[in-house]
């Protein structure tokens, strides 16, 4: 992939970027706090406890491999890595994270929010055409066709997407301003709920006959 290092380049800037002016969660109390999944000899700051500085080594802020083409098989033809603090614990209280997106020729990250992070993303390869809708009353819809180094923000909480609109694979690297944006994809969230949301609040709120809600549901309860 001619040129990528210095994508990562540029994206790591970006993510700092993000981070300093954007960040949405609570500001790093000490100089790192790397996350925990017990709490014996930890000190609970704020995220995730925190591992003894004195046992930190080089692996609690290291991914490998981010380089490597992802399958994109799946029925929507995308896939995105996310290396939250949950892949690099060294993120705990940094406020930011990172994200792969694999796209096959007409792949669709589909319409979904991060409740906890603006995202700025970057296309390294192929072409996407990406949006996000404003809030109520406007529900405007802002698009862009990106290409190769292009640049493109989706504002904390706004309903967004990526779409390949190429014949060839295309990918995406995003910065995010938490250490765990969050997701909700909107379809699966509200039609692939658990347990199921009642059908007549769909069928209502999105004017639908209840064979499609059902089917639906079905769909998305997989």
């Amino acid at each position: 992939m001619k040129g990528f290092p210095n994508y990562l380049v540029a994206l790591a800037l970006m993510a700092l970027a993000c981070s300093i002016v954007s960040a949405y969660d609570p500001a790093p109390l000490q100089d790192f706090c790397v996350a925990l999944n017990t709490t014996a000899d930890a000190v609970f700051v704020n995220g995730k406890f925190c591992k003894d500085p004195k046992l930190v080594t080089a692996n609690d802020f290291f991914f490998p491999g981010l380089n490597t083409p992802r399958s994109t098989t799946s029925q929507l033809g995308s896939n995105v890595t996310l290396l939250d603090v949950s892949k690099i614990p060294g993120l705990n209280t940094l406020g930011v994270s990172l994200a792969r997106i694999d796209f096959a020729p007409y792949g669709l990250n589909p319409p979904h929010t991060h409740p906890r992070a603006t995202e700025i993303l970057v296309v390294v390869e192929g072409t996407l055409y990406v949006g996000f809708v404003t809030s109520n009353p406007d529900n405007r819809l802002i698009t862009k066709t990106l290409y190769p180094g292009d640049v493109f923000v989706f504002p904390i909480g706004l309903i967004h997407f990526q779409f390949n609109v190429g014949k060839t694979n295309a990918v995406s690297f995003s910065g995010l301003s938490s250490q765990n944006p969050g997701l909700i994809v909107i379809a699966k969230n509200v039609f692939g709920a658990n347990p199921p949301i009642n059908p007549d609040v769909l069928i209502k709120a999105f004017q639908l006959e209840k064979n499609v809600v059902d089917d639906l549901q079905k769909k998305f309860a997989a």
